[in-house]
């Protein structure tokens, strides 16, 4: 079962604003491509019938699409596929699963750590297994090995290109959050990856409002200096997007009838 809900964020004594364009932000998809499809079917019909032309929809992944679910394969091939759409801009973010993926193919030794955050869902995914004994740093290199043989050179390419923030109008988008009290060209990539509680915590206004993922919430969080989208869809069965146009915010959520567990 699908569904798509809506809310505005009213709590801003001045809105922002996307200038003109139609946003989409989509959270952490954490290999649930089962819940992608159909969350991209709703934006596309919705973007065809906002019937923009120019400029065109912007549709940006926030990160975060290996690990824990069942098929991260199957989600970065459909994030190529939307990239071919000329309907959309596509922008795809880097987060901090795909930091350990990279991290992994240049340091085998690695994979104990990977393993820990669910990195061997990604390892499956495209036909690989990992190590009866995990906790043997040479038992990686093969597998690192046969990774890096496995992944097909345009997917290697999408890990190794991603960005770190999309601005538009008065918003940034990044994955975890950014650092109080410093510019947004200054940020660092770890805390634009990591940040968590600092970030969450702060009270005061950023530069731009800060459309993230990372941190999985039970429902979005529409606040007046941060949209965060990430719903823990690798264990609710839910993803959520957020859709922006000019002053306007709304939820459109995929949900499906029971969660899909990680690989151990």
């Amino acid at each position: 079962m699908f569904a798509r809900l809506f809310g505005r964020n009213r709590q801003r004594d001045l809105a922002p604003s996307t200038e003109g364009r139609l946003v989409y932000a989509v959270g952490d998809v954490h290999g649930r491509l089962d819940l992608l499809g159909p969350l991209l079917h709703d934006v596309a019909q919705d973007a065809v019938a906002a019937d923009r032309t120019e400029p065109r929809p912007l549709l940006v992944f926030l990160g975060d699409y290996v690990d824990r679910g069942p098929d991260s394969r199957g989600v970065v091939d459909l994030i190529l596929q939307m990239q071919t759409w000329p309907k959309f801009e596509v922008r795809a973010l880097k987060g901090n699963h795909e930091e350990a993926l990279l991290q992994f193919l240049g340091e085998p030794s690695f994979g104990q750590t990977w393993m820990e955050h669910g990195g061997a869902a990604t390892l499956v995914s495209y036909g690989v297994q990992p190590p009866a004994q995990r906790t043997d740093p040479e038992a990686w290199k093969p597998v690192r090995d046969a990774f890096a043989e496995a992944l097909p050179p345009v997917h290697r390419a999408f890990y190794e290109n991603l960005e770190l923030m999309v601005t538009v109008g008065d918003y940034a988008f990044v994955h975890a959050g950014v650092r109080p009290g410093v510019a947004l060209q200054d940020q660092s990539e770890r805390d634009l990856l990591w940040i968590r509680q600092e970030f969450l915590a702060e009270r005061g206004r950023f530069e731009k409002v800060i459309v993230h993922g990372h941190t999985p919430m039970e429902t979005p969080q529409l606040t007046p200096t941060r949209l965060g989208v990430d719903t823990g869809a690798y264990a609710t069965g839910i993803l959520t997007a957020v859709r922006l146009d000019g002053e306007d915010q709304q939820i459109l959520q995929a949900k499906a009838k029971r969660p899909v567990h990680a690989v151990a």
